[in-house]
């Protein structure tokens, strides 16, 4: 039986921020990943509420990725990995999400959360060792992979026979990024972990070994 992101198992302690970020305030989780991890950073926007209405804090109002983009629209040169930057950033805007930029440190496989789940599980059986996972309450998994996977992507999708049939796959790499836990992502709720970046997920795969089951995941969902 598939497991939903509701049902997998919570610490029952309060983790330091080594291990997840369950519990920690954005600044505090900021500063993990700069100085535990030593991945860059960049403020993100922020989900705001009023008079029961939803809105992103760059003000647009039809905005699409309400509190999931970049707070400055020159982030690129914004990137930072630097403790100082991230309490600047934060201290001025608390509620803004933790964008972490790809193709530095890391690139991450994206999928759905079903086909992630059962090629998490289909790993975890096999002995290997996936890294770092994280879930969006919009219901997609992030795999952390090895920077510089765009290219082995492709290449081993056509020799594992999918080159030519769209997957719901997506490889962020360079000039892209994502939302990171534990960042409020739309109306729906946080980021979190499932693999938190620390002891048997602290080291990133190379892509190619994860790509074979999330492509039969991610094949099998889409026939269904």
């Amino acid at each position: 039986m598939e497991r939903t992101i509701a049902e997998l198992p919570r610490p029952l302690t309060r983790p330091d921020r080594t291990q997840s970020t369950d519990g920690l305030g954005l600044l505090e989780a900021a500063l993990g990943y700069i100085e535990d991890r030593h991945w860059d950073v960049v403020l993100g926007t922020s989900v705001q509420r009023a008079d029961g209405m939803w809105s992103c804090s760059c003000g647009d109002r039809r905005c699409v990725s309400i509190g999931a983009h970049p707070a400055m629209r020159d982030w690129q040169k914004k990137i930072s990995g630097q403790p100082s930057r991230a309490y600047e950033w934060w201290t001025e805007q608390p509620q803004g999400s933790i964008i972490l930029p790809t193709g530095r440190t890391f690139d991450v496989l994206e999928c759905s959360e079903q086909a992630g789940l059962l090629a998490l599980a289909r790993l975890e059986r096999s002995g290997a060792h996936p890294g770092p996972v994280a879930a969006t309450p919009s219901r997609r998994l992030y795999f952390f992979v090895l920077p510089n996977a765009r290219t082995k992507v492709a290449r081993t999708l056509t020799g594992l026979g999918w080159g030519r049939t769209t997957l719901d796959l997506v490889c962020r790499s360079t000039g892209d990024y994502i939302v990171a836990p534990p960042s409020r992502m739309g109306t729906r709720g946080q980021v979190q972990w499932v693999r938190a970046p620390a002891d048997s997920a602290r080291w990133l795969p190379d892509p190619e070994e994860v790509l074979a089951p999330l492509a039969y995941a991610c094949g099998l969902h889409r026939i269904r």
